[in-house]
């Protein structure tokens, strides 16, 4: 199986890429991994809800680019459906039973995703209501993704 992240903006934090290279090295394992960083638009604190919507189509612009034909295309969003461990690596293998080979998984910039790469997205993720700094969101997915397939293979760890 295929994995691929596709995440906006640049991880600034050594100990955040120590995580995300521990977790690549851990998933290696189990699936082909794919991390795609791509540039964030500059935000400010008094932009307008047209500001927004143009630096989330810009942001959506580049994702869309970056998302292949034939991949299973899942948006992490606050208002994403939620699931438990065992039944999103649940998901995950009946996505590969059904020949759903290549996942790709998506986080926004720091105001979300445009309503057209919402569009696109087969389903969308929600792993809590809270917010989370999307930088750290690229290491809690990437933790999950090793829980999850923990969990298919029947291996400790999920507990």
């Amino acid at each position: 199986m295929k994995i691929t992240i596709i995440a906006v903006g640049k991880l600034k934090e050594k100990y955040l890429h120590m995580a995300v290279d521990e977790y690549s090295k851990r998933l290696s394992r189990y699936c082909k991994l794919e991390i795609i960083e791509l540039a964030d638009e500059k935000t400010s604190e008094k932009m307008s809800i047209a500001q927004e919507d143009n630096i989330k189509n810009k942001e959506g612009q580049r994702i869309l680019k970056n998302i292949k034909d034939d991949a299973y295309v899942i948006a992490l969003a606050i208002e994403g459906k939620q699931y438990s461990s065992e039944e999103m690596a649940e998901k995950i293998q009946d996505l590969s039973l059904l020949g759903k080979s290549h996942i790709t998984f998506i986080i926004g910039g720091s105001i979300g995703l445009s309503k057209e790469l919402l569009k696109r997205a087969d389903e969308q993720l929600s792993f809590s209501k809270m917010t989370f700094p999307h930088q750290l969101m690229r290491v809690v997915l990437l933790e999950q993704l090793y829980r999850w397939f923990k969990i298919m293979k029947g291996e400790p760890y999920h507990k």
